[in-house]
């Protein structure tokens, strides 16, 4: 058998080398490496906060252009309502989807239509 001895010295008054710290006995410094590793640092977190706020300034926009559509003008006849006018124009489409873009294409505040009103409908 083989014996192994272990040299344990108990004495901290030496202090190892510190990658990127100059050790004094008063002051830590950082040397090169440690003001590399700083500048790498600050740098790194500066360009995820820069991402971050141009990510935020551009979270209104609409990703997907719209395809130009073109319209038509109706002008509105007394007793029709947004949905009639949808259900009669949408030729077997989607009747609440047609309202949707009728009120967002005039900037209808309210459904309420009033006699002799124009109204611009989309055309698919």
């Amino acid at each position: 058998m083989s014996t192994m001895t272990l040299n344990h010295s108990n004495d901290f008054s030496k202090v190892s080398h510190l990658q990127g710290f100059s050790t004094n006995p008063s002051t830590i410094t950082l040397n090169r490496r440690g003001r590399l590793a700083r500048t790498f640092v600050v740098l790194s977190l500066a360009i995820v906060l820069g991402s971050l706020v141009s990510a935020k300034a551009g979270a209104g926009t609409d990703t997907n252009p719209q395809a130009a559509t073109s319209f038509i003008t109706v002008t509105v006849a007394p007793g029709e309502t947004v949905w009639s006018l949808a259900s009669h124009l949408s030729g077997g489409s989607d009747v609440r989807s047609l309202v949707s873009e009728i009120i967002t294409v005039n900037s209808l505040s309210s459904v309420d239509l009033a006699a002799g009103q124009k109204l611009r409908i989309p055309l698919k």
